[in-house]
This record gives C-alpha cells, sequence and structure tokens, in this order.
C-alpha cells in the first residue's frame, strides 16, 4: 500500500512565494491566490488541479494512482 502525503509546497510561478498547504482528498484545488503577489493560479494544460502543476507533490488521487479528482 502507497504512503499518501497529504501537504505540498505550492511555489508561485510569477514570484517564487512557497506556501505549504494542505491538499483536499475529495476536490481538486482549481483556483489558487498566492499569498505573496495575489496572482491568481490554476493548472497549466494537462494537470487536474493547482497541486500537480505547482506543488512539490502530486493530489493525493495521482499519488494513489487512480483517476484523478472532479473539478469542483
Amino acid at each position: 500500500m502507497k504512503t499518501i502525503i497529504f501537504k505540498s509546497d505550492l511555489i508561485c510561478p510569477y514570484c517564487g512565494f512557497i506556501k505549504q498547504e494542505i491538499m483536499p482528498t475529495d476536490a481538486c484545488l482549481y483556483f489558487y491566490e498566492c499569498t505573496g503577489c495575489s496572482a491568481l493560479l490554476k493548472p497549466k494544460s494537462g494537470d487536474c488541479c493547482v497541486f500537480c502543476s505547482y506543488g512539490t507533490v502530486a493530489c493525493p488521487p495521482k499519488q494513489a494512482e487512480a483517476s484523478c479528482c472532479k473539478l469542483s
């Protein structure tokens, strides 16, 4: 059984600000406002959530190699 990590550092592509966040397990986080510069982040093309695009750890469904979370 694979260990799922629930914390990820989100790294803003605009200002480089890093903030550790707890990832939701029941929904994707599609939008995220950077605490450093207030930029609104959204997933890159092909990614399901901001954690998969800008995080140090992929979202829990991707880690579990399960169907990715649904957009909420």
